[in-house]
């Protein structure tokens, strides 16, 4: 992936930490200023850590609450750079412009089917933001096995359902 044209890099040392089983990077308010100005709500950046992957990945970071944002690091990101928590690395971030809101998985038939069984979590799914409706489709979209398909199926499900419960690393109580 190539870099957007006229986009600021911010390349910052840290340490990888944890947060519940999300392990992260803690990027500070004047750190997130340089990324984007005036940014509050989740920020699309492309990051790189210890220069791998060759190519960035699109990464949301999540507003803390006092203008530092965190900034988790998915499996597969930590896999290509080969770190863990408690490494101290590089970080490379910048704000993605070509970032769009909204889906662009589309909804698998089997999460669909299920959906239009139960109108309790139909309405729940149909209330959530369009980035949270956004994370879940792509965590859909990686899934390869029956198994993890039938496993996280149930799970979603159940949190649309209001049933409290954790899935994709955060607590959802009544159906959010």
């Amino acid at each position: 992936m190539n870099l957007n044209n006229n986009s600021y890099t911010v390349t910052f040392t840290s340490v990888i930490k944890i947060r519940g089983v999300n392990p992260y990077i803690l990027v500070s308010h004047d750190r997130a200023e340089k990324i984007k100005d005036g940014w509050k709500k989740p920020m699309p950046v492309l990051v790189r850590i210890n220069n791998l992957p060759k190519d960035f990945w699109k990464i949301n970071m999540m507003p803390v609450g006092n203008g530092d944002f965190y900034l988790y690091l998915h499996g597969n990101v930590r896999r290509e750079s080969k770190t863990k928590v408690g490494d101290k690395v590089i970080v490379d971030v910048v704000f993605d412009k070509e970032y769009r809101n909204g889906p662009l998985h589309p909804m698998p038939e089997w999460f669909a089917k299920e959906l239009n069984k139960n109108s309790v979590a139909q309405k729940n799914w149909k209330t959530l933001s369009p980035s949270r409706k956004k994370e879940v489709l792509r965590y859909f979209s990686n899934l390869k096995s029956e198994e993890a398909k039938k496993r996280n199926l149930k799970r979603a499900m159940d949190v649309l359902s209001e049933k409290k419960d954790r899935f994709m690393g955060r607590l959802w109580e009544s159906g959010k």
